[in-house]
């Protein structure tokens, strides 16, 4: 039973670190685009692009949810879009690895609230460690970015608590696709203001459409599909690899610098995941919703 436990949870760590990896590329890649399309007008069509890919895939059928099934896709759909737009506005003031460093108090809030092991609380406490080294705000710091991606943060824990309903309430992948629409509806208006105010060129755009491919529809999916399988600790700890992602692919492809101690606190936030993985996690019932 230990040797399956143990394989169900390196197939989960697999595809958390592919969700992280994605998404932190699509990122590095959408922020080419901040000057003419802004960091909210990328987030709208990056949005406007997973639909678009989503809703093929999955055929929801809306109109046969419950209430039940419904207030979760709501605020699903709320916490895509606060989250996404607070992360891009962060990356543009503070930077890529800055930003989503900040951003991780999110699941690592899940993480803690959802411990039950004095082994996870004392990983926590490891990457939270970590993610001070990589932060360390001062005097001349932006305090708006810092505070941006804050909200950031909370809006992150909202999605991984909300994604794990609407796994549980919703076959598949429909509910993510329809949040992904609502998000969608809900950022056009600032696209066509953008749009008409800046006039982009199509460059921009293009960055934008990879970036809703990699850092939408691709980690929405893997997200909710982990999500049904191991815990809400394991994959908040999880998703502290995010930091390293996002500081490796800033560094190389966005030309941000950062000090020696920042990697320090990367190898804390990478070394919390190891420690977490060494060890099986309680195993999450099934939910099956046909």
């Amino acid at each position: 039973m230990r040797r399956k436990l143990d394989g169900a949870q390196l197939r989960g760590f697999a595809m958390i670190a592919t969700s992280g990896f994605s998404t932190q590329a699509g990122a590095s890649i959408g922020s080419l685009g901040f000057s003419t399309l802004t960091p909210v007008g990328v987030v709208a069509v990056r949005q406007i692009v997973a639909a678009m890919v989503l809703l093929p895939l999955t055929r929801p059928k809306p109109w046969r949810y419950t209430a039940r099934q419904w207030w979760p896709i709501l605020l699903l759909g709320f916490f895509f879009a606060g989250m996404n737009s607070a992360l891009y506005i962060a990356i543009d003031r503070v930077g890529l690895g800055t930003a989503v460093t900040i951003e991780f108090l999110g699941p690592l809030a899940v993480a803690i609230l959802s411990s039950r092991r004095r082994t996870d609380a004392f990983c926590a406490v490891l990457a939270l460690a970590g993610v001070g080294l990589l932060t360390r705000p001062t005097p001349s710091s932006d305090l708006l970015g810092l505070g941006i991606a804050v909200i950031g943060a909370i809006c992150w824990a909202g999605y991984i608590l909300t994604n794990r309903v609407v796994g549980q309430r919703v076959p598949g992948v429909q509910g993510t696709a329809v949040a992904t629409v609502l998000s969608s509806a809900a950022l056009l208006p600032v696209l066509i203001t953008v749009v008409i105010a800046h006039q982009p060129p199509w460059q921009a755009y293009a960055f934008a459409v990879v970036a809703g491919i990699l850092s939408t529809a691709v980690p929405y999916s893997l997200d909710l599909i982990v999500l049904r399988r191991i815990s809400a600790t394991v994959f908040g700890l999880g998703m502290s690899l995010h930091p390293l992602f996002g500081a490796l692919l800033g560094t190389v492809f966005l030309g941000e610098d950062l000090p020696v101690i920042a990697w320090v606190g990367i190898g804390l936030v990478v070394a919390a995941n190891a420690v977490t993985l060494a060890r099986p996690s309680t195993p999450q019932p099934d939910s099956k919703t046909e």
